[in-house]
């Protein structure tokens, strides 16, 4: 986009070079109203208005690719629980601009407390609230920004890893989610232990999986779930699950990020 703006410019300024020298050559009382008029006007209004575009697109904007700002590209994956929402008051095509603070924690297990601001589309307004898990991009310095650029393999990646720094699954839970095959599991009951363990309830859960070859074989597992997982394990509920085919003692269970 600069390099066309330079051309508007040296174009603008041939143009008004001609406009002059035709000018100043002639004797006629109407001698500056001629073709070459466009030089002057391209100075004064074209050449600017592309100049500022450029810089827009170039910096103010944060040249934005995949939803991202072009500083957080290949940043790492982190998971933000969101604090708290409001308005900034921009909008972009009647679509708000929200700043979102959040607690990040990581996958080497550290955490801090940062915000992030992402024009949200206002059918989308529900997913952003208190509780909510965001996928974010963080750099050293803290800041951060949704990874809306990430895709999925790449987002449940880094939830596995966060869910083991924080405790929240075992080592073997990690394994069977990365390396177990893919299946599909009906919620046959879910029982509440009364227990609470890292602001998740524990619950006992009864699962019938369908395996490779389409027999099918029934589990209880004891899980700790976060809140927003919960409607999706209800009685009767369909949720994909990993198992290991040689080791039909555990399942990992996935469930989307928001719910």
């Amino acid at each position: 986009m600069k390099a066309i703006a330079w051309a508007v410019l040296v174009v603008g300024l041939a143009c008004t070079a001609m406009f002059v020298a035709t000018g100043l050559s002639a004797d006629r009382e109407l001698a500056w109203v001629n073709g070459w008029m466009a030089g002057p006007m391209i100075l004064l209004f074209v050449a600017p208005m592309m100049f500022s575009l450029a810089g827009k697109l170039g910096g103010g904007f944060a040249a934005l690719r995949g939803g991202v700002p072009k500083e957080f590209l290949g940043a790492p994956i982190a998971m933000g629980t969101v604090v708290a929402v409001s308005r900034t008051g921009l909008s972009v095509n009647d679509q708000p601009q929200l700043e979102i603070q959040l607690d990040v924690d990581t996958p080497d297990g550290r955490s801090f407390r940062s915000a992030a601001r992402q024009i949200v589309d206002l059918t989308e307004l529900g997913a952003v609230r208190p509780g909510a898990i965001l996928p974010v991009r963080y750099l050293p310095d803290g800041r951060v920004a949704l990874a809306t650029d990430a895709s999925q393999q790449e987002l449940q990646a880094s939830l596995d890893r966060v869910q083991l720094a924080k405790g929240h699954v075992t080592p073997k839970q990690l394994h069977i989610a990365e390396q177990g095959a893919d299946a599909q599991a009906v919620v046959l009951a879910m029982a509440p232990t009364g227990q609470v363990r890292n602001g998740r309830s524990v619950v006992h859960l009864t699962l019938r999986i369908t395996r490779l070859d389409g027999t099918m074989f029934d589990l209880v597992q004891e899980k700790a779930i976060p809140p927003t997982a919960i409607p999706q394990l209800q009685p009767g509920s369909a949720v994909r699950v990993k198992y290991l085919p040689h080791d039909e003692s555990e399942v990992a269970i996935l469930t989307t990020l928001v719910p």
